[in-house]
């Protein structure tokens, strides 16, 4: 092989390979830096118009940038303050929740008893024991950490989204100069697609969570649920946490419902509700809405997200499918890289079929001829 050869297949996969994993190790050992900066880069994307509609006001730069990130600050911190007094009136039916959790207690007590002849010294023991593990686990060290690092992450967010807003000129420069005069034009092309690319992945998930807030509350609605429309829209807001916000939801329902409808029916009827939408939600609107606004396969989606949370937890599975499809836009104009744009890409079964199939026919020797 002379010097002028291209590098082999093995060689180019391995390095590719390595450069996978180096990545998914610094993602591992810097999340707490790199999350907050992702994350506020998602923002300052979508705020970007909102500045540069001030600026057209007249307002200088610092002043847009600030009012700009006051605004979103201002509009989830008006959502918070909403949950927060809905959440308010349900203390007051706390102590009628109390009575119905401990009639459903002295019924379970005594079942167990009757099933499994388990006594009631059996029964405390065991939950002795459990309760007494539970606080050695929040006892510990890491339990501060996982307390203060969402603090820390929502300080740190708003910094970060004015610095890139302030910033957006020199960083777009840098990445130009970053690459060779001739493939201006094409940094330039991949930029202005990742900036599609997260608007799109934003409208994406307000449209999933419409619909599973939709689907919550008519299911809700027809149990004859109280507060079945607050119930809902709180679900679909902690959907957008994968897997762990859809227990935290189903959980909160069972136990409003549980005040005013302590009936076992009813506590199975909206578990199946739940289960119903998170089942529509995850095998139809993620594909279909989410990961078509992004351009990913569904397969990749899902992996994607599971990698997300096993490196930088719920706010890994968050940025995941944006990351991804930027990954992808970055490979599909990259030579050497484009074979992993078409292993991301949404490509249909029936497109990839015909063109193998096509491949195949231009390959396929012709008959000789009869003699």
């Amino acid at each position: 092989m002379t010097s002028l050869d291209p590098p082999p297949f093995y060689q180019k996969f391995a390095l590719s390979l390595l450069g996978i994993g180096i990545l998914m190790l610094g993602i591992y050992l810097g999340q707490d830096i790199l999350v907050p900066l992702a994350l506020a880069g998602l923002i300052a994307v979508l705020l970007r118009p909102v500045e540069n509609m001030l600026v057209r006001v007249g307002l200088p730069k610092v002043i847009a940038i600030s009012l700009a990130v006051l605004l979103a600050v201002l509009i989830v911190s008006a959502i918070g303050v909403l949950l927060s007094m809905q959440i308010s009136d349900f203390s007051e039916e706390l102590p009628k929740l109390k009575r119905n959790i401990n009639d459903f207690y002295h019924d379970a007590r005594r079942w167990i008893r009757n099933e499994y002849s388990v006594s009631y010294r059996q029964q405390e023991q065991y939950l002795k024991n459990a309760q007494t593990k539970t606080l050695e686990n929040f006892q510990g060290t890491e339990t501060l950490g996982i307390v203060t690092g969402p603090l820390g992450t929502l300080i740190l967010i708003p910094i970060y989204t004015f610095l890139l807003l302030y910033y957006r000129t020199m960083l777009l420069h840098f990445m130009v100069v970053l690459f060779a005069e001739k493939h201006k034009a094409q940094v330039l092309e991949v930029l202005a697609e990742i900036k599609s690319i997260i608007q799109s992945y934003m409208v994406g998930l307000l449209l999933e969570t419409t619909v599973v807030a939709v689907l919550n509350s008519i299911g809700l609605l027809i149990l004859h649920v109280q507060y079945a429309i607050l119930l809902g829209i709180m679900a679909a807001i902690l959907n957008l946490i994968p897997y762990i916000g859809g227990l935290v939801a189903t959980a909160l329902a069972v136990m409003v419902t549980f005040i005013s409808h302590p009936e076992i029916n009813v506590i199975f009827g909206v578990v199946g509700v739940f289960i119903a939408v998170q089942l529509i939600d995850n095998n139809l609107l993620v594909p279909l809405i989410v990961a078509s606004k992004v351009k990913i396969n569904a397969l990749v989606s899902i992996v994607g997200v599971l990698v997300g949370g096993a490196l930088a937890g719920f706010s890994g599975m968050f940025l995941s499918i944006p990351a991804i499809a930027i990954m992808k836009a970055i490979f599909d104009r990259v030579e050497n890289l484009k074979p992993w744009g078409v292993l991301l890409g949404d490509q249909t079964p029936e497109q990839a079929s015909n063109d193998i199939f096509r491949l195949v026919k231009k390959k396929k020797p012709k008959p000789e001829a009869e003699a």
